[in-house]
C-alpha cells in the first residue's frame, strides 16, 4: 500500500498534463469542432428568449411538472408533434478563467482518486506496467463513464459522446502513464 501523500507529483504532474490535453483537444487538434453547431436564425432565437425573461436553469421540451400531466392528453399531444429540445439559460457571462480553474479542479480530484485506488492497489517498487493498469484503467473509467448517462438521456449527438469517450480515453492513459512514470520506488 501507497499512502497517498507519496504520490502527490504523480497527482500533480498527471492533472496538468490532461488540462493540456485537454486544450489541444479542443482547441488545436479541431475534432470537436463539429459537435456543436450554430443556428442560422441565431439572433432572432436570441432576441425572443431575452423577451422572455427566462430564470437559469436547463429546460426542456416539451416538458410537465408531474407524472400526472405526463399522463395528460394535452402533454401527449405536445410530445408526439414535437419538436423536442432542451436548453441550458446561464445566469450570467460564462466565466472563463473560473471554468479553467474548475475544470483544472477536477482533473486534480480524478488524480487524487486514481492515486488512492492505485496505492491501495500497487506497493511502492511495484513493476511500471501494472502501475500503469491500475491507474490507466481508474482514470479512463473516471473521464468516460460519467457523462455518458446523461448523454445518452438528454440526447446528445452520438458524434459528441464519442469525441468525449475518446478524449477521456487518451485522458486516463495519460494519468496511466504519468502515474507509472513517477511511482515511488518503480
Amino acid at each position: 500500500m501507497v499512502e497517498i501523500s507519496q504520490l502527490w507529483l504523480p497527482v500533480v504532474v498527471s492533472s496538468v498534463v490532461v488540462f493540456f490535453a485537454s486544450f489541444l483537444a479542443w482547441m488545436v487538434i479541431g475534432h470537436h469542432n463539429k459537435d456543436i453547431k450554430t443556428l442560422e436564425e441565431e439572433q432572432s432565437l436570441v432576441d425572443h428568449l431575452k423577451t422572455l425573461n427566462i430564470p437559469p436553469g436547463t429546460y426542456m421540451w416539451p416538458g410537465c411538472g408531474s407524472h400526472e400531466d405526463m399522463n395528460s392528453p394535452e402533454f401527449k399531444a405536445r410530445y408526439n408533434a414535437g419538436p423536442w429540445g432542451s436548453i441550458n439559460v446561464l445566469g450570467a457571462k460564462p466565466n472563463f478563467a473560473r471554468n479553467l480553474a474548475l475544470t483544472f479542479l477536477f482533473y486534480v480530484v480524478v488524480s487524487l482518486f486514481v492515486a488512492y485506488i492505485t496505492g491501495q492497489a500497487r506497493a511502492v517498487g511495484a513493476e511500471r506496467m501494472t502501475v500503469f493498469q491500475v491507474a490507466g484503467a481508474v482514470a479512463v473509467l473516471a473521464y468516460c463513464a460519467g457523462s455518458i448517462p446523461g448523454a445518452i438521456f438528454f440526447s446528445k449527438p452520438g458524434r459528441f459522446i464519442l469525441t468525449e469517450f475518446v478524449d477521456g480515453v487518451v485522458y486516463g492513459l495519460l494519468t496511466g502513464v504519468v502515474f507509472s512514470l513517477a511511482w515511488p520506488g518503480a
